[in-house]
């Protein structure tokens, strides 16, 4: 029976169905109808006013109520129980139900508001509010989970695992991550609500979507890659403007060696670097050990292989113990390897080292270790090797001169320089880096005359960067005169070729020094190109122009002749 259902309740009441048809009631005093049943309770008052959806003003017989109604479940009824409440607590009843109504709506909008899904269950599990968050989250209607079971959402798919049924089962908080129908992963937080004997009455569920968080994740470590990218290139604009005064790097093929030089600086490979005498190996090597990682632990240890009397050569690289020969120290002394220890060790002239030393140099690069001369003790070392040399090692290789398994040894990384007549464009740059470089030392104010400079621009420069550093402080230290010109170069580079383009005795036309100067250009090329298209090239015009002054000079190219 529904009266057996309602139970004692201390105030005068009715239930109703979802018409408002009246279906049992407890009135302490009578109303206007007699028998209640089959009457609508608004017929009962004078005055009806439904102030909201919970809260009604009657009034009969002077007497005036607050009906408060609520729902009232019933056998899968959907019944209403409306609790009469006379005068003297109206004022106060009402006050009280606007402060809850008040506390209700803006614990809706907090659950509303919030980012993360709600999902609040009772202890069966079955849904009893979730947010608008949810929706976002799984893709699914928020109100098509109002009143389904976690249980049934899990054999349906929508969940892979019911957090509400192991808060119900461990009584305390558990998080799971799982991806969730909508193919999102997600992280979810069930807390149990606990009444006042301790026993779960409700179960808030927190559904946080980790994709947002995983993308923020992605972009941090995309940011931190390119934080890192950022640091290597401003180490390397670093490196380039805190690079050996001596360096002037001005011709695509020199700036291609140095940027590739940067590109393995921070690893330890064994490098070879090959070029004339004179065209800045060590500048490279001190430009290579500015970018290593060693640089901040070790030192660069250059070694002259060539330059070390062949019978102190082995002391001097692996160093000596006491007694160890005549006048040797009595407390030894350390060898370029212990010293390059943690640093780079450069053996600049390495063709000049001595067969039965390249065998212990081998021994030394494969299992970075040395033994002392007169010692037994073998020493570990850590070290980068740089070689370099100006012969060609592979010819020595095939003559018996260099052995072919620490040549291959050394061969790991090669590196050519090419020498400054291949390479023009560093030539003008550097004559005027050399002009400031001595007019600074010895506090004078020299300058070229334009003769000179073409004459420095076309020589071949045998010596390379080597010589025209010497050359130019020889003629700012022997010159009287501020302007530096062709005439006061030294004598054996006014017998070359070109000073006869630029004789301060003959009176010759522009267009005489101008054919005098392409003649010498073209002579000067053909050395190094096979074809007219490779002089072209060179040259920088077309090939019919290089046809054409060929056969005004009667010149010829390797493929003419």
């Amino acid at each position: 029976m529904i009266r057996e259902k309602v139970g004692v309740i201390p105030f005068d009441h009715f239930i109703t169905d979802a018409d408002g048809w009246i279906q049992a009631w407890d009135l302490s005093k009578p109303l206007t109808a007699d028998n209640l049943y089959q009457t609508k309770i608004s017929d009962l008052f004078d005055d009806w006013v439904e102030k909201s959806e919970r809260i009604i003003l009657a009034a009969s017989k002077e007497r005036n109520y607050l009906l408060l109604n609520c729902p009232f479940p019933h056998e899968n009824k959907q019944l209403r129980m409306y609790i009469l409440v006379e005068d003297a607590f109206i004022h106060e009843a009402i006050s009280k139900v606007k402060e809850l109504d008040k506390s209700i709506r803006e614990m809706d909008a907090v659950i509303e508001s919030s980012y993360d899904g709600i999902y609040i269950t009772d202890i069966q599990g079955n849904t009893l509010k979730t947010n608008s968050a949810i929706e976002r989250i799984t893709g699914i209607p928020k109100h098509y989970y109002i009143g389904k079971n976690t249980s049934d959402l899990v054999k349906r798919g929508i969940l892979k695992e019911s957090v509400t049924l192991r808060v119900l089962e461990e009584k305390k908080t558990v998080t799971v991550v799982q991806k969730n129908f909508n193919g999102k992963e997600t992280l979810l937080t069930g807390n149990p609500i606990f009444n006042e004997n301790g026993e779960i009455e409700k179960i808030v569920t927190n559904i946080r979507d980790l994709s947002d968080l995983n993308e923020l994740n992605a972009e941090l470590k995309k940011a931190q890659m390119l934080n890192e990218q950022y640091k290597q290139e401003l180490e390397k604009l670093k490196a380039h403007t805190t690079i050996d005064s001596e360096t002037v790097i001005n011709s695509k093929k020199l700036r291609e060696i140095y940027e590739m030089t940067e590109r393995i600086a921070p690893f330890d490979p064994t490098i070879l670097i090959l070029g004339e005498t004179g065209v800045g190996k060590d500048v490279l090597v001190r430009h290579l050990f500015q970018n290593s990682p060693r640089s901040k632990g070790g030192q660069l240890i250059k070694v002259n292989c060539g330059a070390i009397p062949k019978d102190l050569l082995e002391s001097e690289l692996f160093g000596y113990e006491a007694g160890a020969f005549s006048g040797a120290a009595r407390s030894g002394k350390m060898g370029m390897f212990e010293l390059a220890d943690k640093g780079i060790l450069f053996l600049d002239e390495i063709g000049e080292l001595p067969l039965h030393l390249q065998v212990k140099l081998l021994r030394a690069i494969q299992e970075k270790e040395i033994i002392r001369v007169g010692g037994t003790k073998v020493k570990k070392v850590d070290i980068q090797l740089i070689a370099a040399t100006n012969k060609d090692l592979r010819a020595m290789v095939e003559k018996g001169e260099f052995r072919e398994d620490l040549f291959y040894r050394l061969n790991v990384v090669p590196i050519t320089i090419p020498p400054l007549r291949e390479r023009q464009d560093d030539i003008l740059p550097l004559m005027y880096h050399f002009l400031e470089k001595y007019n600074r030392k010895y506090k004078v104010t020299k300058e070229y005359d334009r003769d000179l400079k073409s004459f420095f621009y076309y020589y071949d420069w045998p010596g390379n960067v080597r010589e025209l550093s010497n050359l130019v402080e020889r003629l700012i230290l022997t010159v009287p005169n501020q302007l530096l010109t062709t005439a006061d170069l030294p004598g054996e580079y006014k017998e070359n070729p070109l000073m006869s383009g630029f004789s301060q005795e003959e009176e010759l036309s522009l267009k005489e020094m101008v054919e005098r100067t392409e003649r010498n250009v073209l002579e000067r090329a053909i050395r190094e190109c096979n074809s007219t298209y490779e002089l072209a090239a060179r040259l920088k015009t077309s090939q019919p122009t290089i046809v054409r002054k060929l056969q005004k000079y009667q010149l010829t190219t390797l493929n003419q002749k």
